[in-house]
């Protein structure tokens, strides 16, 4: 993403003129989601790379996403994000003050690492100590599949694991090598049981100060480049099991009914419903099925 966006900034100022000018600042240099966020949303930050998972803290619904095991695969997530459902929550994102480019980045599918078991079924997660986004959805999704969730920010999470404080996490491959967590985590099952794509969202203010042909520039250069990353993204996950496989990481692929039979009986699906609302959980089951 960060590669994409460095020449999504180039080809913005080339072809401005230097009228719009972005420096990006990667690695959460600038602080944590919550904070950046908020941040966006005041003005103090005038462009945040969001998931809508972390935007659910201000507008509930748009943790849609987020649902545990809703999205069999790829082409199921792409449908839904490019469709009605990703238009619902860009919507959202607009009314809490953020305007979101219309194409996301890749942010894969979520797995779980640990250090003293592999998860082959929901049984193993029975009160783990599981590190989280600060995000309600997936806090509540391994509440109901019965962990004991600890929301810690991304920067924090390698000395959470080194000290013990938390026994496991859940990220995309690419981020359990690039933090190098293999280094405090030896097993990785592979769960898909969440799917995420990233954002780029203007504050408000930001975006209403640029003249019109520069928010198509924005529009145009972001959008392409988002669609790129997806095809990075996919390269590069291919490749990680290796990767991490010669770190030192041992995989296994548990199969994912056992896990969504368990949350339609602990009543999670029916609790996401209540909390998302008839509107985004109408259009989240249109793209994967009757879920609550």
């Amino acid at each position: 993403m960060v590669i994409r966006s460095r020449e999504a900034v180039a080809k913005i100022k080339e072809e401005s003129g230097g009228r719009l000018d972005i420096t990006l600042y990667p690695s959460s240099v600038l602080g944590q989601d919550t904070a950046m966020m908020s941040q966006a949303i005041a003005g103090a930050l005038e462009i945040y790379g969001m998931s809508l998972d972390i935007l659910a803290q201000k507008n509930p619904p748009a943790a849609i996403f987020g649902v545990g095991f809703a999205f069999p695969d790829y082409d199921a997530a792409w449908k839904a994000m490019d469709g009605e459902l990703g238009n619902y929550c860009r919507g959202l994102s607009e009314k809490a003050g953020l305007y979101c480019m219309e194409k996301a980045f890749d942010h894969g599918f979520r797995e779980i690492t640990s250090k003293a078991k592999p998860i082959n079924g929901p049984d193993d997660l029975k009160g783990m100590k599981i590190r989280l986004p600060v995000a309600p959805l997936f806090i509540s999704l391994f509440q109901h599949l019965g962990a004991s969730p600890t929301p810690i920010n991304f920067g924090e999470v390698y000395s959470a694991l080194q000290t013990g404080l938390v026994d496991g996490q859940e990220n995309p491959l690419i981020l359990i090598d690039t933090a190098k967590l293999y280094e405090v985590q030896k097993y990785c099952s592979l769960t898909n049981h969440v799917w995420a794509g990233i954002h780029y969202s203007f504050g408000k203010a930001a975006w209403q100060r640029l003249p019109p042909d520069l928010q198509q520039l924005a529009d145009k250069e972001f959008n392409e480049k988002a669609l790129l990353e997806r095809g990075d993204w996919q390269a590069m996950t291919k490749k990680e099991t290796k990767n991490l496989e010669s770190k030192g990481m041992v995989f296994n692929s548990p199969d994912t009914k056992p896990f969504q039979n368990a949350l339609r009986e602990a009543g999670f699906y029916v609790d996401m419903k209540r909390k998302s609302g008839d509107t985004a959980w109408g259009l989240l089951e249109r793209y994967v099925g009757s879920l609550a």
